[in-house]
């Protein structure tokens, strides 16, 4: 009888497999509307923010710091959805143009929610899939709103502060 079976799935079947990423692009900008820096490394302070960066609790110029949030002290991008982007929609898109701070190859993002992870040496956790805004389309002249639904990035706060390097591996805790 198919109705006694329970097709519910258990939080065993939710366990994200083992995976590992590299960090491809780092980038800040201390203030809104100004272009993103590409940066060798970063400097990661648990529950605060990224040094230099808009978004640093206690220093917020960005253009969302009037909806402040203590999840999104550092945002990463999929360089997956870059290559998705010139594929399905024909838009090339630089990692400096999504404005997220962190540039990752071979990390499942949208699994990662309310999940910890190892960005280099720092200890993220992730709050919430980052949406679309009109913003990056303003600032790009770029049609990306709507291919970029569901593939935004991630927000996530620092537990764990360090530095992170191009090159370093992202890795589930």
């Amino acid at each position: 009888m198919l109705d006694a079976i329970d097709t519910k799935p258990s939080r065993q079947d939710a366990v994200v497999p083992n995976w590992t990423g590299i960090v491809r692009y780092l980038h800040i900008t201390p203030r809104a509307f100004l272009p993103m820096r590409a940066m060798p490394e970063l400097r990661l302070i648990e529950g605060r923010g990224i040094e230099g960066d808009r978004y640093m609790i206690g220093r917020e110029e960005g253009f969302y710091s009037h909806k402040p949030e203590v999840g999104r002290q550092v945002t990463l991008f999929e360089f997956e959805t870059l290559v998705a982007l010139k594929r399905d929609a024909n838009i090339e898109l630089g990692p400096e143009e999504h404005r997220r701070n962190v540039t990752v190859e071979g990390v499942p993002l949208t699994h990662l929610v309310g999940r910890q992870f190892w960005l280099g040496e720092t200890l993220l956790e992730a709050t919430r899939l980052s949406i679309p805004c009109r913003h990056i389309e303003e600032i790009t002249g770029k049609p990306i709103f709507d291919p970029l639904i569901n593939r935004s990035g991630l927000n996530c706060k620092i537990l764990r502060g360090g530095t992170v390097r191009v090159g370093d591996a992202v890795r589930n805790f």
